[in-house]
């Protein structure tokens, strides 16, 4: 880490060290420009790497194969023995993974000569951030361009406080020392369903709170419906419809007291639930507090996201943001994509994103994952479209493996037969999109998705069975 100097100003100067920021640090670096990125956090790779997608995946993974040694490992003639957890160990190989990608990221910089300074970044006027290092010592920065990458933070819920060994964000739930017996979970969303399922998996019982009536939000009616039912199939207790009014720590419990999200009918009590553990799943809010945008004249909304014109740039000059601190899904890929375009942009290259191809995933086992319009979508906006669907059970691989739940839904226009959407429930579906996307991504049909050939047996098969079903050619069904 090189001495930064206000008399020496860099090309681009990035705020955050997460997937949008470390990206389009290294795209700038490529692109010649003099680059230095600012990380607080001590860690590169923000939110994901360090307490979300990564840690979570590690999670996810380790406690698949616990579920399958109980319950599919015998149909195939594996017999163990009684099966044990050791999960200080799990976690020792969830946190090896993190410190061995942070400290990857840390090599590129360095490889792409990126200037790295670890300190809390403000913005101290147009091209000017001031700098408060973690070694303590004060400095600025001046730059011709900068990018705020900040990322984002759990949003909180009121008369709920988070203390991280009761009532958890999704950090402290990455970091149970033990299996709780019951956890409640605020939020059928992404987060809380991942979470959920490692720790079922691993023997809690864990009833999911939600105030909208179903799990999901934005995601394809049908697909949800199925998805909620294979959950349950797992042992997943949802209150749907239902809020929380206030958790309290008791001892070595939480009460949680909920109510219908409509409120409570004439003469009814609210009700209290018992749980060891609470995670707050309801979301998360862009990380701009303390920034000093109001300093360089930024505005932000009531939930503090900084607004943008197509080319990332707010309404200073010479400042961009991307990733979660501007409009749209708050995704890691979806960020990184910020993060070369506006680098390229910066750089005086012609760069653009077609938010209707990023693709969203829960990685849950099945997983479930989309690209584009949901079916309600479609009809809400009065656009004409055709539908075809395949069921896994019908795939000949997913048979094979014995991963027959679920089914691929792919939807196209009616004239023109284009793809405007995709979701898919079951096996890899995580993996599965992407071929949809890439033929989305140039604007094809489901005829096209079509004449690729697809290798046999594999389980994008189902994906090209479910676009020869729009119009009835489907052989496997």
């Amino acid at each position: 880490m090189s001495e930064p100097s206000p008399s020496d100003p860099f090309d681009v100067v990035v705020i955050g060290g997460g997937p949008g920021g470390y990206v389009a640090a290294i795209r700038a670096a490529q692109l010649g420009l003099k680059t230095a990125l600012i990380e607080g956090r001590g860690s590169l790779g923000g939110t994901c790497l360090n307490v979300g997608c990564i840690p979570s995946k590690a999670l996810l993974h380790a406690s698949e194969h616990v579920a399958q040694a109980h319950h599919s490992f015998a149909d195939w003639g594996i017999r163990l023995g009684k099966i044990s957890v050791d999960l200080a160990q799990m976690m020792t190989k969830k946190d090896e993974v993190v410190e061995g990608l942070t400290s990857g990221i840390e090599l590129l910089l360095a490889k792409n000569k990126v200037t790295y300074i670890q300190g809390w970044a403000t913005l101290a006027a147009e091209g000017l951030v001031s700098v408060a290092g973690l070694d303590g010592k004060s400095s600025e920065v001046s730059a011709r361009n900068i990018i705020i990458a900040t990322g984002s933070e759990v949003t909180p819920l009121p008369r709920v406080e988070i203390d991280e060994k009761r009532i958890l964000s999704s950090t402290g739930a990455l970091a149970l020392e033990k299996v709780p017996n019951h956890l409640v979970i605020i939020g059928a969303g992404v987060i809380g369903l991942e979470l959920g399922s490692v720790w079922q998996r691993l023997g809690a019982r864990v009833t999911v709170v939600e105030f909208l009536d179903r799990i999901c939000p934005g995601m394809d009616n049908e697909i949800a419906r199925q998805f909620r039912r294979t959950l349950e199939g797992q042992g997943l207790t949802f209150r749907l419809g239902q809020r929380v009014v206030e958790a309290k720590t008791s001892g070595q419990k939480v009460k949680v007291t909920v109510e219908p999200s409509k409120g409570l009918a004439d003469g009814a009590e609210a009700e209290t639930l018992t749980a060891d553990n609470v995670l707050v799943a309801i979301g998360r809010r862009p990380f701009t507090q303390a920034l000093g945008l109001e300093t360089v004249g930024i505005e932000t909304d009531k939930r503090g996201t900084i607004p943008v014109d197509g080319g990332f740039r707010t309404s200073a000059p010479g400042i961009f943001a991307i990733g979660d601190v501007i409009d749209g899904p708050m995704l890691a890929h979806k960020a990184e994509k910020e993060g070369v375009a506006v680098a390229e942009i910066i750089a005086g290259k012609s760069a653009s994103i077609d938010y209707g191809t990023v693709p969203g995933i829960v990685y849950t086992a099945p997983e479930v994952a989309n690209i584009g319009f949901a079916e309600q979508d479609l009809k809400e906006a009065g656009v004409a479209y055709k539908v075809g669907k395949f069921p896994f059970k019908a795939n000949s691989r997913a048979r094979a493996m014995g991963e027959t739940d679920g089914m691929v839904k792919v939807l196209a226009h009616k004239e023109t037969g284009r793809i405007l959407g995709a979701h898919i429930l079951g096996k890899d579906a995580g993996t599965l999109i992407h071929e949809v996307g890439a033929i989305m991504e140039f604007g094809g049909s489901y005829d096209d998705l079509i004449h690729v050939i697809h290798g046999h047996p594999t389980l994008n098969e189902a994906v090209k069975e479910a676009a020869m079903a729009i119009d009835k050619r489907a052989i496997h069904v």
